[in-house]
């Protein structure tokens, strides 16, 4: 259990954005015998080979083809998202006021506002530019230390404060970085990257070639420095940035990893869901279904696979709060540390239909996990997952599940220590199904 939970720790702490996390589970999978596979490649996959594709740096599919020809014995998919509610830096940002110099930001995502403030951010993403020979590439960036706030307005100032407090994402959140000297130009944003990118990657011969306004465009995004911990009288807790939906993406990682090649596995982390899942990576896009065209081509033989498969769509539930136990259904409050969750909704926001709910049932008991249930209370509205969204684009049976977690959205998150291990059992045993019921 505390090696699954350092480890876990560590990889939120390495994937300050989606680039970070991709690139970090590519570093896992290629040390557990994965290999590389390029979109504009030919493939030539073989039963019993282990690979992953990433697309625009921020979406992954890895794969076990199985030796049981998978147009007979069906997938074990399971799928998450890369993405969390963030701050994002815009295209022109720079912003000197009062005397400081500030970034004008975008909320990407549903976030928790209020939590914001008053945090040591840092700022990370993903920086194309171009070089001394004309070549455009990319590179991923993290400042790795914090280098703005949002300050909080001292309560002398807004008595109603505790009353009611509202935010304007665009006057209250451009965060603050510096004070501007003087009558002196505002800082170039371009340029501050550029020579970030020196220090941080100027080892690399790419990196070293690019001096200073060199730097086309970026995708940059403020996170929060403080390192992930185990809290609690018992360390019971993980409190962390991003566990909606990292925690998840390393669960369905560490599960693949520890897979035979008996059936074949599959494990997709999509970006861009907190924002629709509509893009040529999102899982409303056609990343999935294009790998699985590839790998079987015949569409008969695809939906005789598709049809003897399922989908486990893998996103974190609400915890029931004791402070707000009035926002739950009475029936259906998870509990932190009592099992993964089954999420189900009678509206499809949520893929999980009694049969695929009944399985997983079945699959928890055969490893000793317990589970639970989450039903949105009927007079609020339900969010919703990857889940409903992929078995629509491909047409396969779906349900939905997460660990429950409190403060979904925040810059700081909170879900249970033993939870996540406990899924990823469950997961693990998922892989090695020989033959679905159905």
């Amino acid at each position: 259990m505390d090696n699954f939970n350092d480890e876990l720790l560590a990889f939120l702490q390495a994937s300050p954005t989606p680039f970070h996390a991709v690139r970090t589970m590519a570093e896992r999978l290629q040390a557990g015998g994965f290999e590389r596979l390029n979109e504009g490649d030919a493939w030539q996959l073989r039963a019993g080979g282990r690979y992953y594709v990433t697309r625009n740096d921020s979406s992954i599919i890895a794969f076990i083809h199985g030796r049981d020809d998978p147009t007979n014995a069906g997938l074990r998919m399971a799928g998450a998202h890369t993405d969390s509610p963030c701050l994002k830096v815009k295209p022109n940002p720079e912003i000197q006021s009062q005397g400081y110099w500030q970034l004008g930001v975008e909320v990407y995502g549903g976030a928790l506002l209020n939590p914001w403030f008053d945090r040591d951010l840092g700022l990370a993403g993903r920086v194309t530019t171009l070089d001394k020979r004309g070549r455009i590439s990319s590179e991923l960036l993290d400042f790795g230390r914090p280098i703005a706030v949002i300050p909080s307005l001292a309560i002398h100032l807004d008595r109603d404060a505790n009353n009611g407090r509202t935010v304007n994402p665009q006057t209250h959140l451009p965060p603050v970085l510096m004070r501007a000297e003087g009558d002196a130009p505002a800082l170039s944003f371009k340029a501050l990257l550029a020579q970030e990118l020196r220090k941080t990657v100027g080892k690399a011969d790419k990196a070293a070639e690019n001096p200073a306004g060199t730097v086309l465009d970026y995708d940059l995004f403020f996170y929060d420095t403080q390192a992930p911990a185990l809290v609690g009288l018992h360390r019971e807790f993980i409190a962390a940035a991003r566990l909606d939906n990292l925690l998840s993406c390393y669960v369905g990682l560490q599960a693949l990893l520890g897979a035979g090649d008996a059936v074949s596995s599959l494990l997709v982390c999509n970006d861009h869901e907190e924002v629709g899942s509509v893009s040529a990576c999102g899982a409303q896009g056609p990343m999935l279904k294009s790998f699985l065209e590839r790998l079987v081509p015949a569409a008969e033989a695809r939906n005789r696979m598709l049809e003897r498969s399922l989908m486990i769509s893998v996103d974190n539930a609400h915890g029931v709060h004791p402070n707000f136990k009035d926002r739950h259904d009475s029936q259906h409050g998870p509990l932190l540390n009592d099992g993964p969750v089954i999420k189900v909704n009678a509206n499809q926001r949520y893929a999980t239909s009694g049969e695929t709910s009944g399985l997983f049932r079945h699959l928890c008991q055969q490893v000793d996990v317990a589970v639970q249930s989450f039903v949105v209370r009927t007079d609020l509205a339900c969010g919703s997952t990857i889940g409903p969204i992929t078995a629509a684009e491909i047409g396969v049976r779906t349900l939905d599940v997460g660990v429950p977690t409190f403060a979904m959205h925040s810059i700081r998150e909170l879900a249970g220590s033993r939870d996540a291990q406990a899924l990823c059992r469950v997961l693990g045993h998922f892989y090695a199904v020989p033959q679905l019921p159905w």
